[in-house]
């Protein structure tokens, strides 16, 4: 039996990977203030984001192979400090196209925190790897959750600019860290890039778990991401008249969805991660449709987020227990599947959200959560056998 990583370890591998995936949600609690600050419509800003998670996607896609090919310590260490570039270049935009491929280069690079997530299942005992990718899943997601509190409020009382900047630094922090702190990994395979590369179209159709993990984690973040990519408008709209430092603190209600994150990998690994996602998943459905009723009330958005944050999480820790069990070889192409196709999801949900909310405001997006979601608990209750 493998022996357990050190906590000095998980903690640098949980606090890298919240760090790196926080530079993709920066730009949300600021839409408003860019769109003020860049002469720049609603509909235009809405761009920011989707670039952001579509750089993600592709990032997750195109350097999967990487982490099983290379030294996964090397990869780690590149990209944050390249990360660390991306972030400083959209501090000083000076405009929506500058920011809007600013933003795309950082969705590439913050696919380092991927690269975190399978090193974590890489050092742990096979009895105990929910729990550790667990740990690891909660710094990612405080993170994405917490990222939405600094940026609200640095962005009011601070700047926008600010933001970006100040991540640059803590980044390059990260970055001179990993290359004293973080051991080699021994890559796991000899092929050519682009024949990994397109072994992962081979295991999407090979291997049926991890399909229907990706569809039902890629609705579940459409949901998701329709939500936090216009909360900021919602909020700033009547009845609430609300600026970006509410917007980001709704991040802090959403956090307690990462406290979700080890009890679900624990409980992956002793009852079967099958039960965790149809409650995950059902209680998302429940908290959307509550939002979709009664959102022009700001508990009920709270609560509701607290809620929906629990279920989608608790989705995901339990959809990685069942991929990182495929095969240890191609651990990181199986992650890179999962999550591209989450964030295809989120970019997905961020656009249409954006047209959803012009036209039948934040009540909208959060019917279009209920029925993205109620489509992931259908897909998840299906039998077993059919994939």
């Amino acid at each position: 039996m493998s022996p357990a990583p050190s906590p000095t370890l998980v903690t640098l591998l949980a606090v890298g990977a919240g760090l790196a995936v926080a530079g993709i949600y920066y730009n949300q609690p600021m839409l408003g203030t860019l769109a003020d600050s860049l002469g720049a419509s609603p509909a235009r800003i809405g761009f920011i984001p989707v670039a952001t998670q579509l750089g993600y996607a592709g990032g997750i896609v195109l350097f999967a192979p990487l982490g099983d090919k290379l030294d996964r310590r090397k990869v780690i260490v590149v990209k944050a400090v390249l990360l660390t570039v991306a972030l400083v270049l959209a501090g000083v935009a000076q405009g929506v196209l500058w920011l809007t491929a600013a933003s795309l280069a950082i969705g590439l690079l913050a696919t380092v925190a991927q690269d975190l997530v399978p090193a974590a299942a890489a050092v742990a005992a096979p009895a105990s790897r929910g729990k550790t990718v667990g740990i690891v899943m909660t710094g990612l997601l405080l993170g994405i959750l917490l990222s939405r509190v600094v940026s609200g409020a640095v962005t009011e009382y601070v700047s926008w600019r600010a933001v970006f900047l100040g991540a640059a630094c803590v980044m390059a922090l990260f970055a001179a860290t990993a290359a004293r702190v973080l051991a080699s990994f021994p890559p796991t395979v000899r092929a050519s890039y682009v024949s990994l590369l397109g072994s992962m179209a081979a295991l999407v159709r090979d291997v049926a778990p991890l399909r229907r993990a990706a569809m039902t984690q890629g609705l579940l973040s459409v949901a998701f991401s329709g939500f936090w990519s216009t909360l900021a408008l919602g909020l700033a709209a009547p009845p609430f008249g609300l600026g970006s430092v509410v917007a980001g603190s709704l991040g802090i209600a959403g956090a307690a969805g990462a406290v979700a994150a080890p009890i679900a990998g624990g409980l992956s690994d002793r009852r079967g991660p099958t039960a965790v996602i149809r409650f995950g998943a059902a209680l998302t459905v429940i908290a959307f449709v509550g939002m979709a009723v009664f959102g022009r009330s700001l508990v009920v958005l709270v609560a509701g987020t607290v809620v929906f944050d629990l279920g989608v999480q608790s989705c995901l820790i339990a959809h990685q227990t069942i991929v990182y069990a495929q095969d240890p070889a191609a651990r990181s192409r199986l992650n890179a599947v999962l999550v591209s196709a989450m964030f295809l999801g989120m970019s997905s949900g961020a656009f249409v959200a954006s047209r959803i909310f012009v036209g039948f405001g934040f009540s909208g997006v959060c019917a279009m959560g209920a029925v993205a979601a109620g489509g992931a608990l259908l897909l998840r209750l299906l039998p077993e056998a059919e994939g």
